[in-house]
This record gives structure tokens, sequence and C-alpha cells, in this order.
């Protein structure tokens, strides 16, 4: 009875049946016409970003492409390009849409794998005050229903084979059309090279190559990068067995402060370099080396030269970047949910936390995946007030001097606090004018000859390693003066970037320019020093001798920098709060370092091969921060 009615309706109307021709040449045309309104949708104007296509064309077939055969998908289904165009339309602009809310709530495009979080979604809804776009909604609505209207008076012919006339033709279609598209977003879409081709005004802020590039091209970019390898087998249920025996208050209140300064190293102590105890860069770093209420040694970090924000994943979370993915570069790209960290154990114990970052708030994302990681504060440079700078950067001693401020507010409050800062003077690029032109750099003394390019690093460089030292102990002499038990920790990010393919490494004779596999120490390239120092009032509430013979650190004091934050927790006798950190510590016990495939024992030597249980436990862990990066409740 109803499909009678149907009938009757559709011969109210006069429809023309379009020829095959004529309705691809449509399915062009409304194509393009679907991803201008896509793009109209961003934050950005129009013109602003057609000009910038007018001026990289392929931007406009990469934007329209994908649309083009999505279109195409719904027109063999439905057997009409109207009404194919009417869904794609809808649905390319709502993810347009939702991108534009999102950047503007916070700051971060819509990707593919926010398809998993749709619970958050309605979570969020709640959180932010979301002013949505309803003129830009109400156009997108009136423009697909037009295109469904259209779709009653204007549809295709039959396809010219009868064989084809029918549902199979139609899924055939469909088939091939996406097929097409899922090749292309494997191949063309995936290509890191073809994606870095272009132009934007600046590479790192996501958000603004979101808008230059254009949403749909970047969104299918997106679909392959970052992604999260399935450890081997991994089972969900057994993860989550793990995830037992939480609780809170056991450890003791000492403020905990740590401070990871950007590419700070010990290079100098390198036989290469001549310096003696009067000219010394780093003397309060080797002080603290002889100090009996101190813990020495290396960190090995996740990459070389480069990758701040992984050292930061690797020793907040203890997951490792390195293990996330076969083609993953940055952990903090793959954060898209709220996550167990230093800052949620120290939260639960009653500590304030927060974190200091004195550059901008979207770079890597931070302000979005600190919330996730559960600092209750979070300050940026645009939050800072009366900056010092050294040339363009935020000077270490200044960062000191908030992170005093901090301490005694916390205390004047009468709250512990736990904090992190990331500071960042000494970042690249170590060239002449890194402090101003004129700037006046100390001559490094040398045992071998270098060429002029390489004393220039090396004298801006090491400019910036002195200022770091500077503030490390600058924060140990003002926490000795106060009777409040101050535990602080001090390390690099990684070590320096020194000239393509190592050059000033390679001048200077240091086995990190030489292959891996020829050292005599094969992670050199990612050794950075790190100090763990107890004032008197800290050293003496954790029973700091006892305790520390307790950790059963290496001799050498080597450690993977994903173990460092569970060592503190140990340390401050948090042992029994949380079973993952509890692991770590375990496993640290085993394998101080876990560096992809290279492993040191506890006696301080390299091995490619550990034993079988050894490798258990490693898999574990693999399989445990894939459950918490993908599947974790963290409440």
């Amino acid at each position: 009875m109803k499909g009678s009615v149907d009938l009757k309706i559709r011969d109210r109307f006069t429809t023309i049946q379009l020829p095959l021709w004529a309705s691809f040449l449509i399915a062009v045309l409304l194509s393009g016409a679907i991803t201008l309104l896509a793009l109209w949708c961003q934050p950005n104007a129009l013109r602003t970003i057609v000009a910038g296509f007018t001026a990289q064309p392929l931007l406009i077939v990469l934007n329209a492409l994908p649309i083009g055969l999505l279109l195409l998908v719904f027109a063999f289904l439905f057997r009409n390009v109207f009404w194919g165009a009417a869904l794609t339309n809808f649905a390319v602009c709502a993810l347009s849409i939702a991108n534009r809310i999102k950047l503007e709530v916070r700051d971060e495009p819509v990707f593919p794998r926010d398809f998993a979080l749709l619970k958050e979604v309605g979570s969020a809804v709640g959180t932010y005050d979301i002013r949505f776009p309803w003129s830009v909604i109400a156009v997108v609505a009136v423009f697909s229903l037009v295109l469904l209207a259209a779709g009653f008076f204007l549809r295709s012919r039959p396809f010219p084979i009868a064989r084809l006339r029918g549902w199979a033709g139609r899924l055939l279609g469909a088939a091939a059309s996406f097929g097409v598209l899922t090749v292309l977003i494997l191949t063309v879409y995936a290509s890191n090279d073809l994606y870095d081709s272009f132009r934007v005004s600046n590479a790192y802020y996501i958000p603004s190559v979101f808008n230059e590039l254009g949403f749909p091209y970047c969104f299918c970019h997106q679909f392959t990068t970052y992604p999260i390898d399935r450890p081997d087998g991994f089972d969900r249920a057994e993860a989550e067995s793990w995830e037992t025996g939480d609780v809170s208050g056991l450890g003791e209140d000492v403020h905990v402060i740590m401070v990871m300064d950007e590419a700070f190293s010990d290079i100098t102590d390198d036989p290469a370099f001549a310096y003696t105890a009067a000219d010394d860069p780093l003397p309060n770093l080797h002080a603290l080396q002889a100090d009996s209420h101190a813990i020495t040694g290396h960190v090995v970090v996740p990459g070389f030269a480069g990758g701040t924000a992984n050292t930061e994943f690797d020793v907040l979370t203890e997951m490792q970047t390195n293990a996330i993915s076969a083609t993953t570069t940055s952990s903090f790209r793959v954060v898209n949910r709220d996550l167990d960290s230093l800052f949620r154990v120290f939260g639960q114990d009653g500590y304030h936390t927060s974190f200091f970052h004195p550059g901008d708030d979207w770079f890597y994302n931070r302000e979005n995946v600190y919330r996730w990681l559960g600092a209750e504060e979070t300050v940026f440079a645009d939050q800072m007030h009366d900056i010092e700078y050294k040339g363009r950067w935020v000077t270490d001693d200044y960062m000191a001097g908030l992170i005093e401020e901090a301490f005694a507010d916390a205390v004047a409050s009468g709250e512990t606090l736990f904090h992190y800062t990331t500071a960042i003077q000494n970042h690249m690029s170590y060239t002449a004018d890194k402090y101003g032109a004129g700037y006046a750099y100390p001559d490094v003394p040398l045992n071998v000859e270098v060429s002029e390019a390489v004393e220039t690093l090396l004298k801006v460089y090491v400019e910036g390693a002195r200022d770091a030292d500077a503030m490390l102990g600058r924060l140990v002499t003002y926490f000795s003066a106060t009777q409040e038990p101050v535990l602080l920790v001090f390390w690099g990010d990684h070590l320096p970037y020194l000239g393509d393919d190592q050059l000033a490494y390679a001048e200077l004779g240091m086995e990190i320019a030489i292959d891996e596999d020829d050292r005599m120490d094969p992670l050199s390239s990612y050794e950075t020093p790190y100090v763990i120092w107890a004032n008197d009032a800290a050293a003496q509430v954790l029973d700091w001798e006892n305790t520390v013979a307790s950790l059963e650190l290496p001799e050498n004091g080597m450690l993977s920098a994903s173990f460092l934050g569970a060592t503190v927790l140990e340390l401050t006798g948090r042992t029994g709060e949380s079973p993952w950190f509890d692991f770590l510590n375990q496993l640290r016990r085993e394998l101080p370092v876990v560096q992809k495939r290279t492993y040191m024992l506890p006696d301080g030597t390299f091995t490619k091969e550990i034993s079988q249980e050894q490798s258990a436990l490693v898999q574990k862990w693999r399989q445990w921060s894939y459950y918490k990066l993908r599947y974790k409740d963290v409440g």
C-alpha cells in the first residue's frame, strides 16, 4: 500500500532523466560546490583560502577529489547524483563545522581518530561554552535540502548494461568509488613529502595548517598519521585486569619540582674539551654529582637533537614514544583522552599540580595534552608577566624565578606542590646572532682543531648550557634555605643539534657521530644528565640513604626517561599507590634502559638479546600502554 502511495506522489512531478555524461558532469560541479561550502565553514575567510589555493593549485584537486569520490559512492547507491550530493554535503560540512567549533573551543582540529571519542564529545558539550555557528549550519542545511529536492526532478538514466541496473550495479559502482578513495588516502594523502611541500605560515601550528591547506585535504592526510600500533598478543580484558589496586595517601608529603631543560647536556665533559675547574661551564651539575643528597646519572631520551614533547610524554606517563608505533614521531599527537600520569598520582594525594612552559600553548598541543594528563594549572608565555628574554628566548633564570614564586605561593596556601617546568632558552639554532648582534661569547677551550662553523656552534650552545647550569644552582640554593622538604629533579630533554650530519660531534671526535653498532656506548646519542636532589628537610623525611639504596639503581645511574617518573614516586614512598608505576619500577630493576631493541642490564652492559622473562615484561609494558592510550577510562 505504501509503495503505491509513493508512486502516486512521484507521478505528480515531471522528472528529467539525465544521460550518464551529464550525471558525471553534475557530480564534478557539485563536488566543487560542496568543497567551497566546506571551506567556507572554516574560521578563515574563504577569499584567503582561495588565494592560497590559487598560488598552489594542486590543493584544489586534493581538497575536491575525496569529496567527489564520496559523492559517487552515494550517487551509485541511490542511483541519483543529487541525493548522493545531499548526503555528501551534509556529512562533509558537518565535519567541517565540527572542526570549526573544535578549533574555537580547544584550538585543535578534528582528526579521524575523534570518531572513537564520541562518548567524550557528549561531556565536552556540557563542559565548554560552545557558540554554534547557526547561520553556517542553516546554509548547509538549506543546500542539502535543495539538493534532496532536486533529486526528485532530475534523475539519471538507467545504466546501459542491463545486468548492472539493479543492486549489483549500485554496489559495484559504490565499492569501486570507495576503493579508489581508500587507495588515494593510503598513498597520495598519506605522503608526508607531499604534505610538507606546501607553503604554510607556521608548519608547527596544526590549526593554521588545516586552515591554509584546506580541511578536506588535511583530514584525509591525518588518516595515516600518528597511528597507535596494536601490540602482539594484546587482550583488552587482560589489560583491564591489571588496572586494580589504586590507592592514595601512602607517600611522604615532600614538594616535588621537576625541571626539564632544553638541550641540557654534559658534552663539555668529553676529552675534546679543555675546561678546567676555573672555567667549568657546569659547576653546579658537577658539585651535585658529589653531593650525598643527590642521585645523578643519565636518562636515555626518545630522540636525538629534537623531540622535547616526546621526552615530556615518556617521563610523565612512563609510556614510550618509540613504542607507540613504527611510524609515530610525536607522542603528543596521539594523546586525545585522559591518561594516567605523575600529575594524577600527586594530585590524588592532595598536591597542587602545575606545568610551566615559556612558549605558545598550541605548540605540540600542550594546552590540551596537559589537561588530559591531569595538570591542575598550566601557565604558558602569554600568561607570564615581565618576561625576561635573552635574544628571542625566555631565560632559564626567569623560569627559575617563576618556580620559586609558585613554591612560595603553595607554601603560603598550605599546599604541597608537584610542579613540572619545560625551559627552552637553549633551543637551537646555535648561530652567532642567537642572543643578539654583537653578543660576546666566551671562547670554548678545545684539545682538537675544529672548523670556524663548529667553533661558533659550540660557543653559542655552551653559553646556553652555562645558563641552564646556573638555573640548577639557583634552585638548589633557594630550596636549601627552606625548612620545607623539597625534591628537585633536573635533566635535559635531548642532546643539542650541532650541524647537519652531526658536524660538531664528528669534528670533536665523539662517538655520537659514528654508527651505533660501532660505538662503545650504542645509546650515546640519547643520553642527557639528570639530578635528583633532596634538601636537608626532604632527606630526613625520606630516610634518604636507605631509600636510595632500596631503589637498586644501576651503578652508572643510567635510566630510560620513561623510568624517571616511577623512580621519583618510589623515592617519595608511593609504592603501592599505582599498579602501573609499581610495574614500571619492577621492570626498571630488570632492564634499567629499554630503547627500541637495545637494552641495558643492571650491571651496565648493553645487549640486544634479553631473557624470555624480561621479554614478557617488556611485552606487558607495550600492551598495558596500548590499553591506556586507547581504552582506559580515567576517573
